[in-house]
């Protein structure tokens, strides 16, 4: 549904105060007209400052509304930095991720690790590395593709995706490539020296061993494309039940067991643009934002190349708060997205003050307006570019429904 579907609606059914009683006047900076610095924002970290700027939250009352906050002008230019043929096929995409020159990584590294292994160790008699020929860069995007495939049609163990028997056979496998070459390539295949490997030096040393591969992709990623305005930060998890000690446990994602990632994506497409690994104390975050607290050096981190420019962040209520607002619109950067009442700065009415279904109560502070709406329970919110307009969208039921447009904004823009 595009955005001139939808019908704003400023009758709300509260019994709200009248615009005489109190009234807020946005200027064209998106900022209250009360404040002689809207922007130079005082974030404290101690907690009994009577000074805390929770006080400087004013309410907005619902039943005439002045205009938004304007967004930040948008400078980036959103764009693929690859010329692609449409008569090329798909493998070009692929390509320009996992190109010839990270092929030649992992062929360079896997030939290196077996001949470490083959040459420290006297094999058995029946050793099936005795057969072990060097990789090639041609052989190994035939292996990857195997392993994808893999993926795609699920067995229990290597060895049946080459059985003979009719009931679970797959004839493709063993058309491309051997088992005992697979198996052995399976075996060696590796993305770092070990050699040269030392914990103390080492960029991030929990994922020493597909560091090479990791930050070769990240780069890569921001390399191809420049993402739209609208991004998004979101965690996902990768299934993995082996041994690992950061592995994470989240009952309500599907996998529940795996390894964490937090990922910026491109809101419009889902792009994954950068990502950051969970691996606990060793996380790898920006120097500079170390003095935060973990949820906001996430997103500072992942943004950090985006900044200034215009962005616009989604976000939900793991991330935001109102001192994470006011430091990207610090950087030109604007954000919206759920949010949990009792983080630090956010007014106390949030929490404490009750409202019917369909009501709406709401606080602005310069650029960044915080509110709470009752559906069938309350949903908080923050925004630097909303304010309390309620509209009327259209359900899958094909139902007309009344919904805070930061609400119907949020639900259209988050992909991960």
């Amino acid at each position: 549904m595009d955005e001139s579907e939808i019908i704003p609606i400023n009758d709300y059914d509260s019994d709200l105060e009248s615009e005489t009683d109190f009234k807020i006047c946005i200027n064209d900076s998106g900022s209250i007209d009360s404040f002689s610095d809207d922007f130079d924002f005082d974030i404290s970290d101690d907690e009994n400052d009577d000074l805390s700027q929770a006080r400087n939250f004013y309410e907005i009352y619902c039943n005439n509304l002045s205009a938004p906050p304007p967004r930040f002008a948008f400078t980036n230019t959103p764009e693929i930095h690859l010329d692609f043929d449409a008569s090329s096929g798909k493998m070009q995409y692929y390509e320009a991720l996992i190109d010839n020159n990270l092929i030649d990584l992992i062929v360079h590294e896997t030939n290196h690790y077996a001949e470490q292994t083959i040459g420290s160790s006297i094999p058995r008699k029946h050793s099936r590395s005795k057969k072990w020929e060097p990789t090639s860069k041609e052989e190994m995007p035939v292996f990857i593709a195997l392993i994808i495939l893999q993926g795609i049609v699920k067995k229990p163990t290597n060895e049946q995706y080459w059985s003979k028997r009719h009931s679970i056979s797959t004839p493709f496998f063993s058309k491309v490539m051997p088992y005992r070459r697979f198996n052995l390539i399976y075996r060696f295949l590796h993305f770092s020296d070990n050699e040269t490997f030392v914990t103390e030096t080492h960029e991030c040393p929990k994922l020493s061993k597909i560091w090479p591969v990791l930050k070769y992709l990240t780069i890569r990623f921001k390399e191809v494309v420049t993402p739209d305005r609208d991004v998004t930060i979101d965690e996902s998890l990768m299934l993995f039940k082996g041994r690992l000690g950061w592995k994470q446990y989240m009952p309500l994602k599907r996998s529940r067991f795996g390894i964490k990632s937090y990922m910026l994506c491109e809101s419009k497409s889902g792009y994954v643009w950068s990502l950051i690994i969970y691996t606990v104390k060793g996380t790898l975050f920006d120097e500079k934002y170390k003095h935060m607290c973990m949820s906001s050096q996430f997103v500072m981190t992942l943004m950090e190349p985006l900044l200034n420019k215009g962005h616009c962040l989604t976000t939900d209520n793991f991330y935001s708060s109102p001192e994470l607002a006011d430091i990207l619109i610090q950087s030109l950067t604007d954000m919206y997205g759920t949010l949990k009442p009792r983080r630090k700065d956010v007014p106390k009415e949030l929490l404490s003050k009750r409202i019917d279904k369909g009501q709406m109560i709401a606080y602005q502070r310069g650029k960044v307006c915080v509110m709470k709406w009752m559906d069938k329970k309350a949903v908080c919110l923050i925004s630097t570019i909303h304010n309390p307009e309620v509209v009327q969208v259209q359900s899958h039921k094909n139902e007309i429904r009344r919904k805070p447009k930061a609400v119907w904004n949020i639900t259209t823009q988050w992909v991960v």
